[in-house]
């Protein structure tokens, strides 16, 4: 069995899942960009059920429904949280230990995209959310 692990950098946070990742995507939306200090974010996601996190969980900001992690103490972001899907987790690609095993497979947010920054990697492109969420809802 595969284990993907990762952490903040001052190693207060470790996480490890114990299936393969259902999820892999950029994200070019304003607040990613903004919870990241990056001119686009990248994500990893698991279901919840295969995470144990070993040590601190993180401490989380935000407003319903929408939850980031971040370590208390070194400030390194871990993963966003989303109420309506809350079997699921989306580390940051840079918490994870070998974050090259985990291509991204499409952009979000695209129409959010700075106009500077654009990866002709032809992959799909997205112009609002990647990950579908209770019908209707949008955000």
């Amino acid at each position: 069995m595969t284990q993907h692990t990762g952490g903040c950098r001052c190693g207060a946070i470790r996480f490890e899942a114990s299936a393969e990742p259902f999820y892999a995507s950029y994200c070019h939306c304003g607040d990613c960009r903004r919870a990241s200090g990056a001119p686009v974010a990248a994500f990893v996601g698991f279901q919840a059920a295969d995470v144990r996190f070993d040590g601190d969980t993180g401490s989380v900001y935000g407003k319903a429904p929408v939850k980031r992690s971040f370590c208390g103490t070194c400030g390194a972001p871990i993963a966003y949280l989303d109420e309506r899907l809350s079997d699921q987790i989306f580390f940051m690609l840079g918490a994870m230990d070998a974050p090259e095993n985990y291509p991204p497979r499409m952009h979000g947010y695209v129409g959010e995209e700075l106009p500077f920054f654009h990866l002709d990697d032809g992959l799909p492109r997205m112009e609002a959310n990647t990950v579908a969420r209770p019908q209707g809802d949008r955000s």
